[in-house]
């Protein structure tokens, strides 16, 4: 659901209760908007993509067809 600010100020509990039990709340102020969410959904979120780390030593990149020679052309030349 979508809510303007100042209802949602007005209105905090409700917002709290439909996030837990509907799914993300939408706050808008003037072009801003935000996402209140229940501590379940954001841990979702956070579990569906590995940190960067963890993403280099457990999945290996598909690398097949990827041309990884050096051009050996004559360089540019560039005034300085």
């Amino acid at each position: 659901m979508k809510w303007q600010l100042a209802d949602a100020k007005n209105r905090l509990s409700e917002v709290i209760n439909k996030a837990l039990s509907e799914g993300p709340q939408k706050i808008t102020r003037r072009n801003d908007t935000v996402i209140i969410l229940s501590q379940g959904d954001y841990e979702k979120l956070i579990e569906q993509q590995p940190g960067f780390k963890d993403f280099l030593l457990n999945q290996t990149p598909d690398l097949k067809g990827l041309d990884l020679k050096r051009d050996k052309g004559i360089m540019r030349d560039i005034d300085l």
